[in-house]
């Protein structure tokens, strides 16, 4: 079984006792060792009252608030009896005010390997805000659940940056959160004190289904591994007024619109990834109801993603030539969600989702299979120079 950086800092008393003075506990609800004890309750057992505050990412401490601007308030723990410091608030980096009295700050979250997914962001400005202070910041290692092997989609246009986008890396990025870690200090200029305590039993190769792990949602609407996998494809939805399944039990893993006619289009997608030779996923004709947000109480028609194979299975393709073919099969029906998205009051949403504006232009011209390869590999290259140089497993 593969044993965590908390695992590995509860169990090592060397580490232990590298991380000195007053700490602070960058968290969530999937903050968990092997046998599901959150962080908080292992790092008080280690560190006793030296655990001095708790930070939060997106969606809160527990995991229980929704997405986009949705913000967590700063609070006391009624159970811990520690302030919580909220990082999807007034303020995404962390003030001097909150980083007071603070020798060492702890950071364990698991990411989902995509891009967009904000809490390697949180990480990097925790990061920032502790070089700037002088404060070490430790990193606990998990693992990318969708695999550190394969590497998906375009890198960023720094024309783009965003919270959801904030360094040049691919939509799916194939690193650990630990790594993610050394990127930033390594390539893009974050100074930091930083040391990672990585994890044992890992291989690159290993999706969440293979570590042996617990998985606890990381955010409301990812209650399963299977939709970590489906993620870096359905989230694009998230810039359309197509559902990505947000008010199902499946957010995420359903895709669909009141106007879209599944039985009639799927013949259609069918080909469209024959000829793409995309394989390794079934797409399921359902209807569903949202119970909120997109098309809250109205019947959608579409499709869950269901993966057959984990290794050939690739999200950001599928979720590209999804999001063309709905774009053309529901015409005007189909609109662009407009700004604001995640603190951007400018940009398009699906340009900072895709980190572009050419995937954009290329679904509304009905562009071909060769060119969204082309786009598929912009920057990939260095990206993988980059990356080479700061692996850890």
């Amino acid at each position: 079984m593969v044993k965590t950086g908390l695992d590995i800092l509860s169990s090592n008393k060397t580490a232990q006792q590298d991380i000195k003075g007053n700490i602070g506990y960058l968290c969530h609800a999937a903050s968990i060792d092997t046998n599901i004890q959150h962080g908080i309750d292992v790092l008080q057992s280690i560190f006793g009252e030296r655990l001095s505050k708790l930070f939060s990412p997106q969606h809160g401490l527990s995991a229980d608030v929704q997405d986009n601007m949705v913000e967590s308030d700063h609070f006391e723990h009624s159970h811990y009896h520690l302030p919580v410091y909220s990082l999807y608030s007034e303020t995404r980096k962390p003030t001097p005010s909150m980083l007071d009295n603070l020798d060492h700050v702890i950071i364990d979250l698991q990411d989902v390997g995509t891009r967009i997914y904000t809490y390697i962001y949180t990480m990097i400005y925790m990061m920032e805000a502790c070089g700037e202070l002088g404060i070490p910041v430790t990193v606990l290692d998990r693992p990318n659940p969708i695999d550190t092997v394969h590497v998906e989609g375009n890198v960023l246009d720094m024309q783009y940056r965003s919270f959801i986008g904030r360094y040049p890396m691919p939509m799916r990025h194939g690193l650990t959160i630990g790594e993610v870690a050394q990127m930033a200090t390594t390539h893009w200029d974050v100074k930091c004190e930083l040391n990672v305590i990585k994890m044992t039993g890992y291989d690159r190769q290993m999706s969440f289904f293979d570590t042996g792990l617990p998985w606890v949602l990381p955010s409301p609407n990812l209650p399963t591994v299977d939709g970590a996998y489906v993620f870096p494809g359905s989230v694009l939805f998230e810039g359309t007024n197509i559902s990505e399944g947000r008010g199902t039990s499946r957010g995420l893993e359903i895709i669909g619109h009141p106007d879209i006619k599944h039985f009639d289009l799927l013949k259609t997608l069918t080909s469209m990834f024959r000829e793409a030779k995309l394989e390794g996923f079934v797409l399921r004709p359902v209807t569903f109801i949202p119970t909120f947000q997109k098309h809250h109480g109205i019947p959608c028609q579409g499709y869950q993603v269901h993966v057959t194979d984990l290794q050939t299975f690739e999200p950001w393709k599928v979720g590209q030539i999804l999001c063309k073919a709905f774009y053309h099969h529901l015409g005007q029906a189909f609109q662009w969600k407009q700004p604001p998205y995640e603190y951007e009051y400018n940009l398009l949403p699906i340009d900072i989702l895709n980190g572009t504006d050419q995937v954009r232009q290329w679904i509304e011209s009905n562009g071909s299979l060769s060119k969204l390869e082309e786009l598929d590999m912009i920057g990939r290259g260095d990206y993988l120079k980059q990356r080479d140089q700061i692996l850890i497993y």
